[in-house]
């Protein structure tokens, strides 16, 4: 059985004219939710054997956040720089070439590839994934290779303003 999450970063900010779109940090908003979304997964007893982020700012300082909630390591993060406003095909790409070892996956990265994928998995639609959101699922394989072709069971979505 092997899982993945989906998270979108949190909210970033917009604040320093002049600043690039990669460069663009978490606003203090952002920073919460980031936490607090890693709280609720710590509450579900869900914890990640692998994450992998785009390492634009945001994406990076949201995966740090969920990543000291969850007792997991900062050091072993994995920085992809191809899912920065990676388009879905890419996103599938970078999951294909997970260790089967790791059977929980966080990916952490933008919008409009996030939402687009997550809303081929499975039944379960979303409009857009808010800033902070997680979408996980579940399928039954050993390998992520076999990730883009399965059959992958919803789980849960879950965003920062859904409580």
């Amino acid at each position: 059985m092997k899982t993945l999450f989906l998270v979108r970063h949190a909210k970033s900010s917009w604040a320093e004219p002049g600043t690039t779109d990669f460069e663009r940090p978490l606003n203090d908003r952002g920073k919460r939710d980031a936490a607090d979304m890693g709280k609720r997964l710590k509450l579900r007893e869900i914890h990640f054997d692998s994450i992998i982020s785009s390492p634009a700012l945001r994406a990076e300082k949201t995966a740090i956040l969920f990543a000291r909630e969850l007792g997991y390591d900062t050091e072993a993060i994995v920085w992809e720089k191809n899912l920065y406003l990676a388009s879905p095909e890419t996103i599938l790409d970078t999951i294909s070439k997970v260790p089967d070892t790791v059977d929980s996956l966080a990916i952490f990265c933008h919008n409009p590839g996030i939402t687009e994928l997550a809303n081929t998995l499975s039944s379960v639609r979303v409009d857009n994934m808010p800033t902070g959101s997680v979408y996980a699922v579940s399928f039954n394989g050993e390998s992520w290779k076999e990730f883009e072709n399965a059959s992958p069971r919803f789980l849960f979505f879950d965003y920062p303003k859904s409580r």
